[in-house]
C-alpha cells in the first residue's frame, strides 16, 4: 500500500480558496497511476493535495482487491474517517466528500454504499472521468453515486486534461483488463476485458511527460504485452512496435513496463529487447508456480517447460537482461512435491526479485471453492523458505554489480547533504555522494558495493580516469 498525493496546483481561481484533496493509494502501478489522473480531473474544479485526511475536504481511497482482506482493511479507514468528519461537523467545520475508488469499489459498490453510508461516492476503475460530475451531484444532494461501468475507451478520452507530473520518470497506462481468467484472480471481473489504447493517444500522453521533463517512462497494464491498440494504419499495433515509437521520441530516454504475461511475450517483443537501446534490460515475468499440476489449477496455460524455454530465448536475445516475477505458495492442491517444483524453478531461473504471496482465497473465483485448501501454518512455511532462497538471488545480484559502470537516472536528492538518488538499468535505487547537482540527468556511476535493496557508487572523474574507465564510462550511457 501507498499513499498518494496526486499533483495539483496549489492555487485557483483568483479569490478562491482552494479545497484539499487527500488520496490514499493501495495495491499495484496502476492504481497510482489512476491516483494521479485522478487529481488531473480534479484540479480544474480547484483541489490541491494535502498529505493528511485530516485536513483534506475530499477524500479517495483507491482500492486494490487482490492482497488478502482488503475489503475490511477499506472498511476500518472508512470508519476512522466517518467520525474525523462527524467531529469535524460538530466543531462548525466545513463537511469532508469521501469516496471509494479502484477494484473493491468495482466488485463491492452497493455492499460499501449498504454498510458504510459516510461514503458519498463509489467509482470503479473505469469511471474516474466522471468524477467531476458525480462530486457535482453529490454536493447537490442528487443524482446517482455509483459510477462503476466498464467503458474503458471513455475514461481514457475524458482523461486528455494535461497530467500533473513531478520528477523524471513517470507511469503511462496502455492496456487495461483481463481476458486470461486465473482461478485465483478477481481483476477479470473488477477491470473487465482487455482493452488497449490506441497508438496515437499513447503517444501524445508520452510527448506531453518528455516535455515536462519526464526521462523514463513505465508502460502500465494486467497484461500490458498483450497490447494491441489501434495504429496509425488502423490496424492492431504490438508493445513492441509501440515500444519502437516510443523510444523517438526526444528527450525520452526509458522505457520499461510491467505486468506480462508468458503467454504474450512475442516474438517481435523478445527481439526488441536485444535491439531497442531505450528498453530497459528488467522484465517482470510472472509464473506463479513451478508445478505444472499447480500451474493447471491456476489455469495460467502455460507450463514450467515453456516458461523455462521462453526466458532461455528472451535471455539469448538480451544477455544482460535480469527477471522478476510473483510466486503464490499454498495454492489448493498444493503438495511438498509441486511447493519444491517452484523451488527448482527458482533455483533454474533466479531472480533479480521477486513478489510472493500466501494464497488467500477471492471470493467469487473457481480457487476459492476448490478443494485441499492448505493450512496457513504450511502455507507460511513454505513462503518464508521461497523468500530466503528468492532474497539470497536478489542479494547475489546486487552485489556482483560492484565494480560495473551503469547509467543512473537521478531522480531525487538524498536523505545526506549532497547525496542523490537515482535508478540503475536494473530498476535497483543507486546512492551517490556529491551528486545532487545531476537530479533530472543519465551518468555513469562506478558501483562500489551492492545491499539488499540498493547500491551504492560514485562519480567518474573523467579527467582522471583511464582509458578502461573512460571507455566503460561512454558505454555506460550509449555513446559507443
Amino acid at each position: 500500500m501507498t499513499e498518494t498525493l496526486a499533483a495539483a496546483p496549489e492555487t485557483t481561481e483568483a479569490g478562491a480558496a482552494p479545497k484539499r484533496l487527500f488520496i490514499k493509494t493501495y495495491g499495484c502501478q496502476m492504481n497510482v497511476y489512476d491516483s494521479g489522473r485522478m487529481a488531473d480531473v480534479l484540479r480544474p474544479l480547484g483541489y490541491a493535495p494535502t498529505d493528511t485526511a485530516a485536513d483534506a475536504d475530499f477524500v479517495i481511497l483507491n482500492t486494490c482487491h487482490i492482497r488478502e482482506k482488503a475489503a475490511e482493511k477499506v472498511y476500518s479507514e472508512l470508519g476512522k474517517l466517518r467520525e474525523m468528519r462527524d467531529l469535524r461537523v460538530a466543531a462548525g467545520g466545513a463537511r469532508m466528500t469521501i469516496a471509494v475508488a479502484g477494484c473493491v469499489a468495482q466488485a463491492e459498490g452497493e455492499e460499501i454504499m449498504r454498510r458504510q453510508p459516510a461514503v458519498d461516492l463509489v467509482v470503479g476503475p473505469q469511471a474516474y472521468h466522471q468524477l467531476p460530475e458525480l462530486l457535482t451531484r453529490t454536493a447537490r444532494a442528487r443524482g446517482e453515486r455509483i459510477g462503476a461501468d466498464f467503458a474503458p475507451h471513455e475514461k481514457f478520452d475524458a482523461l486528455r486534461v494535461p497530467r500533473g507530473v513531478e520528477g523524471v520518470t513517470a507511469f503511462l497506462t496502455v492496456q487495461e483488463g483481463c481476458d486470461k481468467f486465473c482461478s485465483f484472480c478477481v481483476v477479470p471481473y473488477t477491470r473487465g476485458a482487455e482493452w488497449s489504447r490506441p497508438v496515437a493517444d499513447v503517444l501524445a500522453e508520452a510527448r506531453a511527460l518528455a516535455e515536462r521533463g519526464v526521462r523514463e517512462v513505465t508502460l502500465l497494464g494486467q497484461n500490458v504485452n498483450a497490447y494491441d491498440g489501434e495504429g496509425a494504419d488502423g490496424k492492431p499495433s504490438t508493445l513492441a512496435r509501440l515500444a519502437y515509437a516510443l523510444g523517438e521520441i526526444p528527450g525520452l530516454d526509458r522505457i520499461r513496463y510491467t505486468t506480462s504475461h508468458p503467454n504474450d511475450m512475442s516474438d517481435d517483443l523478445i527481439a526488441a529487447h536485444g535491439e531497442l537501446e531505450a528498453l530497459m534490460p528488467w522484465l517482470h515475468l510472472p509464473v506463479q508456480s513451478g508445478s505444472d499440476r499447480i500451474l493447471r489449477l491456476m489455469n495460467r496455460k502455460h507450463g514450467r517447460t515453456k516458461y523455462i524455454e521462453l526466458v532461455e530465448r528472451i535471455r539469448e536475445a538480451r544477455p544482460d537482461l535480469a527477471l522478476s516475477g510473483d510466486f503464490i505458495v499454498g495454492f489448493p492442491g498444493e503438495t511438498e512435491a509441486d511447493f519444491e517444483q517452484t523451488m527448482d524453478l527458482v533455483r533454474r531461473v533466479t531472480y533479480a526479485g521477486a513478489f510472493s504471496f500466501m494464497y488467500s482465497p477471492r471470493p467469487g473465483t473457481p480457487a476459492a471453492t476448490m478443494a485441499g485448501q492448505v493450512p496457513d501454518a504450511v502455507s507460511r512455511a513454505r513462503l518464508h523458505a521461497l523468500q530466503a532462497l528468492l532474497t539470497e538471488q536478489q542479494i547475489a545480484f546486487n552485489t556482483a554489480q560492484a565494480g560495473r559502470t551503469l547509467p543512473v537516472l537521478f531522480e531525487r536528492k538524498g536523505r545526506h547533504p549532497g547525496q542523490a538518488v537515482g535508478r540503475s538499468p536494473y530498476l535497483q535505487s543507486v546512492h551517490v555522494d556529491d551528486a545532487d547537482h545531476l537530479v533530472g540527468r543519465i551518468v555513469p556511476v562506478e558501483i562500489e558495493r551492492g545491499q539488499q535493496n540498493s547500491l551504492t557508487g560514485r562519480l567518474i572523474n573523467m579527467e582522471g580516469a583511464s582509458l578502461m574507465q573512460r571507455d566503460a564510462a561512454r558505454r555506460a550511457i550509449g555513446t559507443l
